[in-house]
């Protein structure tokens, strides 16, 4: 292969495939241009912040929460380190402490504490070639259509992020296929909740009939137990 246009260390950070983890919230990794394999294409990684989360719906205890500004945040003090956040999510974002006595999950916010402040993410912040936007989803995504249309031959004729998984609000532009650069491609354009919507409106009564007669039975015996009891003393 001729030499890369852009130097690079061997040994960096973004020669090596990385992913994000309990204490890296953002990970950006270099991939060879398919296209021309003498140039770089740099790929940004962390959690999507989906319009319907999975995690958010897979959290038993309410850790997991979407803010109306679109964060998706985990309340430490309420997660009970159950995981389940980790396998219903199709970016395989969230990261648990494995290393500490009290672990919880951890990932991206959103820098949701700069935004209840009126500020920017800090990646949007301190990128110096202006490579992230900031703005209303809705705005950045009639941005995105505009860039295509005036330049067809430099981006792909997609955003990735409008409609995986039911939509997410990181949304991104590129010039070269997707799943050549980290991206998963066969996720499909549902959310996840709404797949298992229907098992739930289902199971959820059969567990309320199962549980009612459950009960019935247990106090069914204990009254007998109670019957048997009082015969006794009479004897």
């Amino acid at each position: 292969l001729p030499e890369p246009k852009i130097p690079f260390d061997e040994d960096s950070v973004f020669e090596k495939k990385r992913k994000t983890d309990e204490n890296t919230f953002a990970v950006i990794n270099s991939y060879q241009n398919p296209q021309d394999p003498g140039e770089l294409v740099y790929s940004r990684s962390q959690c999507m912040h989906c319009l319907q989360p999975a995690c958010v719906t897979a959290c038993l205890v309410g850790a997991m929460e979407k803010k109306k500004d679109g964060p998706v945040v985990c309340n430490e003090e309420k997660c009970i380190g159950c995981r389940y956040c980790m396998v219903a999510c199709p970016f395989s974002v969230p990261k648990f402490e494995f290393q500490r006595a009290v672990p919880s999950i951890r990932k991206c916010t959103f820098c949701f504490d700069r935004l209840m402040k009126g500020e920017m993410p800090a990646c949007v912040e301190s990128c110096p070639v202006e490579a992230l936007k900031f703005g209303k989803r809705k705005d950045l995504l009639e941005e995105a259509r505009c860039r295509i249309c005036s330049e067809p031959d430099k981006y792909l004729h997609q955003v990735y992020g409008e409609h995986e998984v039911g939509g997410t609000s990181w949304l991104y532009l590129s010039s070269v296929p997707f799943n050549k650069i980290g991206f998963r491609s066969d996720l499909g354009k549902k959310p996840y909740p709404e797949l298992t919507a229907e098992f739930i409106h289902v199971e959820m009564p059969i567990y309320s009939l199962y549980t009612a007669f459950s009960l019935g039975i247990y106090y069914l015996i204990k009254g007998r137990e109670r019957k048997s009891e009082e015969e006794g003393k009479d004897k």
